[in-house]
């Protein structure tokens, strides 16, 4: 019998493949990964683009690499797909090529849309049935730009000649030859499109965005079977039956499957996702109602905080103002000063998540002296990843959630121990990661294993014990830390207005 699954995990600068192999006891192995750098388009000022042809180009390589590097195609039993979330695509149902480049998740491009629907008094109606707020950040306006941006676009989506999907739509439409326009419930549910509770589209959020519902992709749940891969590109048809946006992906490979478990990814940007049970909870701390997962029967709503700069703040130091060349040097860096000098970043490059909600914020710094260096603008930068997450998880208390009693984190961000010793003792939590990183990589793994039975249920079964850091940061320094930070966070709401 077939033991490996192939994951397709398509992030924000990346797009990789991973074969994982199913042990006796239930746990899922990495064997072999193949990894393609993708390019970033940055046409306008707060605009980011991404080629999807590129990153389907991509996703064949990779998995046609690990394909062979796992020893054939017979070896595996299913596929499963994780994306970045939001991104927009556009693309000609005939052809199967796209039609503008794909809008991305960071893109603030249609601000001017969401503040006018908000002022407009539509944000509670919307956030009642999505569980979003009005943002350009979610994908609806994003279609709606599309749509305008391409002559005849919307009347063609109408009649079925155009498609619109995320990523993940994206990749099952090219995997099975144009067969299956679907998507999986998670990444439907960060549109504001979809109705959280019924998890079905709904025609008025259509009508409000100017979006044909007939555009969109069929939503199912995430481990089911959402179409079966063209032999001719991999050798078979390997049936895809497992599909989740990477933060909720992240949130099954951890094992959070329990009311009060919660994980982060610190990537390009970072994301909370707290596990609150099987009915949507509203926030009243700007945070987001979201999807977890839904498998086999099993649904698990969440709450979700979205910082928008994470890891991409320490590529601009490395990159933009090149006062480091590798991305681990800034460990060393930061813990070579005694503080941080009083120096904050607050990392506004594509405007500010939760719980502050403003686009048209940009990256500031405070605090600068003449005694202020680049090793200062480092440890800013990564200890503005902690200040961020606390703001996060004050946003959650607010809105009931037990304190919790270990924050399970993953992403690139991670392997900097200066960073995750500084986010436990900021946040006052034991931070812990796991001994293998790539989580969205694995909850696909885990819902597609799933889905063709090579597993039995979504529990966390890990190889090798996790690292953990325990906070141990004075609660006087701790707070004026805090403070420093609210003070930088006003300064760069203020210079928006």
């Amino acid at each position: 019998m077939s033991q490996l699954i192939l994951a397709i995990d398509q992030g924000t600068t990346s797009t990789r493949a991973v074969a994982f192999e199913c042990t006796p006891e239930g746990a899922l192995r990495p064997v072999a990964v193949s990894q393609i750098e993708l390019a970033q388009h940055f046409p306008k000022p707060g605009w980011v683009e991404h080629d999807a042809a590129e990153i389907w180009n991509a996703a064949l390589q990779t998995c046609r690499e690990v394909v062979r590097r796992a020893g054939g195609v017979g070896r595996f039993a299913a596929v499963g797909i994780t994306n970045q979330r939001e991104t927009a695509v556009i693309w000609d149902a005939a052809t199967g090529e796209p039609l503008h480049r794909a809008i991305v998740w960071q893109d603030r491009r249609t601000a001017d849309v969401t503040t006018r629907l908000a002022a407009a008094g539509r944000e509670p109606a919307v956030q009642a049935s999505t569980g979003l707020i009005l943002d350009p950040y979610f994908s609806a306006s994003k279609f709606a730009w599309l749509l305008d941006a391409v002559p005849g676009s919307r009347e063609r989506a109408a009649r079925g000649e155009v498609k619109l999907g995320t990523i993940d739509s994206w990749l099952v439409w090219k995997l099975t030859g144009g067969r299956a326009h679907v998507t999986d419930a998670t990444n439907a549910s960060r549109t504001s499109l979809m109705d959280l509770a019924t998890r079905q589209w709904r025609p008025d959020l259509c009508e409000l965005f100017h979006v044909p519902l007939e555009g969109l992709p069929t939503i199912q749940a995430c481990a089911d079977h959402l179409g079966a891969c063209d032999p001719a590109l991999l050798g078979a048809a390997l049936p895809i039956h497992g599909s989740a946006g990477d933060q909720q992906a992240a949130l099954v490979g951890h094992g959070a499957l329990r009311p009060g478990d919660a994980k982060i990814t610190y990537g390009t940007g970072a994301f909370l996702v707290a596990n609150v049970g099987p009915v949507p909870v509203a926030s009243t701390g700007r945070l987001l109602g979201t999807l977890g997962y839904a498998a086999e029967g099993q649904v698990a709503y969440a709450l979700e905080g979205s910082i928008f700069s994470a890891g991409s703040a320490i590529q601009w130091l490395r990159d933009g103002l090149r006062v480091i060349s590798e991305s681990r040097q800034s460990e060393a860096m930061a813990a070579g000063l005694a503080d941080n000098g009083g120096v904050y970043l607050v990392p506004g490059f594509t405007g500010l998540g939760a719980p502050w909600w403003e686009p048209e914020a940009r990256g500031t710094i405070t605090g600068l002296t003449r005694d202020s260096g680049p090793a200062h603008l480092v440890r800013a930068a990564l200890e503005s990843l902690a200040y961020q997450t606390r703001d996060l998880l004050d946003a959650l208390a607010k809105d009931g959630a037990p304190p919790l009693s270990v924050l399970k984190v993953d992403g690139g961000v991670t392997a900097n121990a200066f960073a995750m010793q500084f986010v436990a003792d900021v946040c006052e939590v034991a931070v812990e990661r796991p001994a293998f990183q790539e989580m969205t990589a694995l909850g696909a793994a885990k819902l597609a294993a799933l889905g063709v039975g090579l597993i039995g249920d979504l529990e966390d079964r890990p190889v090798e014990a996790p690292a953990r850091w325990e906070p141990r940061m004075g609660a006087d320094q701790r707070q004026a830390l805090l403070e420093g930070w609210r003070r930088a966070v006003k300064a760069a709401i203020i210079a928006a207005r």
